[in-house]
């Protein structure tokens, strides 16, 4: 069977607040002021008729609570429709008769243990829309997601934006605290056999610190053909450096991923990629990678690196990122020595990008979609990489 195996840094949040959301600002204002005003009132120690009277108000406007054709104020049937979910973790707040008003039942903050928080939707913006049409049109059988914000958003995404293309969508949760996780995209045919996190292992220069700075996880899938395919996602340590330099905690983390590399060999795997962002690029041509990523790119390494295979086309650039020069190579696909000799076919997929975030005009060196009239309409400041296995 020919399998396409893709990664793409999407760089976009997939959805937001429904309230945010909105054509018009009028439109949302009235969801906004509803919200603030429920959880201003629900913090009160002690809850007076007027503070619940108020606070059901709240709740109708947020469509948390609905009127029944007999006039009656009950819980809306289906809460995902609303603007907003209300969470009764402990205790109880409201309770619903069998006939009439529902009534809040608490009386006050030390009584329950809950909050309203604003529903989310997929955002239908230009960009969101171009990040999908990579997706479409690279059509990758497997896909590795970067910088997804939740399962929950991907599956809404595959859902509103994808037509349904990918029968299994997956994501572990990281280490990062703004939600910047790995996920998976993949075909209904191929099995999911087994996840495996790498959240929990510490770095050896920063006793009570996890090595990574998202996750490094493990997928096994199994294909229609019965092989098992072997995916190590990663996201390695970004180019920032707010908290110092990210360098050697980048060559932790590559080793690392050598480790978890050397380990899926040990233990029989063959078919193995290597794939993600790993957040640096060549300084130069001597050596071809990053010191950082030496253990995955270097001499010594028995992973291959896509781009060097005969057939791969990388277009005008070298690069993946932004202007895509040669520093800017840093998404990567790499195969083990049974995958390398699968390849037939792969390509750097640079159609979402518009280039650097402070260019006023298109890209002279490759074609974007039509679509892209400025930066900000870009897919992501990344380009998608592929490559085609006969297995």
């Amino acid at each position: 069977m020919t399998l396409r195996l893709a990664t793409f840094n999407v760089e976009n949040l997939f959805e937001r607040a429904k309230a945010l959301n909105t054509t018009t600002w009028a439109e949302g204002q009235p969801v906004l002021q509803a919200f603030e005003r429920f959880n201003t009132l629900a913090n009160n120690a002690v809850y007076s008729q007027a503070d619940k009277q108020a606070m059901l108000e709240a709740l109708e406007t947020l469509q948390i609570l609905q009127r029944s054709t007999t006039g009656a104020l009950r819980l809306n049937r289906d809460p995902f429709s609303a603007w907003a979910l209300l969470r009764e973790n402990r205790g109880d707040f409201i309770k619903q008769p069998q006939s009439g008003d529902v009534q809040i039942v608490a009386s006050g903050r030390g009584a329950w243990i809950g909050w309203v928080e604003l529903l989310p939707e997929t955002v239908d913006a230009t960009a969101i829309r171009m990040t999908a049409k990579v997706i479409n049109e690279v059509a990758a059988d497997i896909l590795c997601v970067v910088e997804a914000e939740s399962r929950p958003a991907l599956v809404r995404m595959n859902t509103a934006l994808l037509a349904g293309r990918y029968g299994h969508v997956m994501l572990v949760d990281g280490n990062d605290p703004r939600g910047i996780d790995i996920g998976l995209f993949c075909d209904p045919a191929i099995e999911v056999a087994s996840i495996r996190s790498h959240v929990d292992i510490p770095d050896p220069a920063t006793p009570g610190h996890p090595l990574f700075s998202r996750d490094c996880p493990v997928y096994q899938l199994r294909l229609p053909s019965g092989a098992e395919l072997w995916l190590v996602l990663n996201h390695l340590k970004s180019q920032s450096f707010t908290s110092g330099n990210p360098d050697p905690l980048r060559s932790r983390q590559s080793t690392e991923v050598r480790h978890i590399y050397d380990q899926l060999r040990a233990q029989g795997a063959e078919l193995v990629a290597v794939m993600g962002d790993f957040n640096k690029g060549p300084t130069n041509d001597q050596p071809p990678q990053h010191p950082t990523l030496e253990p995955l790119l270097g001499p010594d390494s028995p992973l291959v690196d896509a781009t060097t295979l005969p057939g791969f086309d990388p277009g005008p650039r070298p690069g993946t990122f932004q202007s895509c020069s040669l520093r800017n190579r840093i998404d990567y696909i790499l195969l083990s020595p049974e995958l390398a000799g699968a390849f037939t076919a792969g390509e750097i997929f640079r159609k979402g990008l518009w280039g650097t975030p402070t260019n006023k005009n298109p890209p002279t060196a490759w074609t974007a979609f039509p679509e892209i009239t400025m930066a900000v309409h870009g897919a992501s400041d990344h380009a998608a990489v592929w490559v085609e296995l006969d297995l």
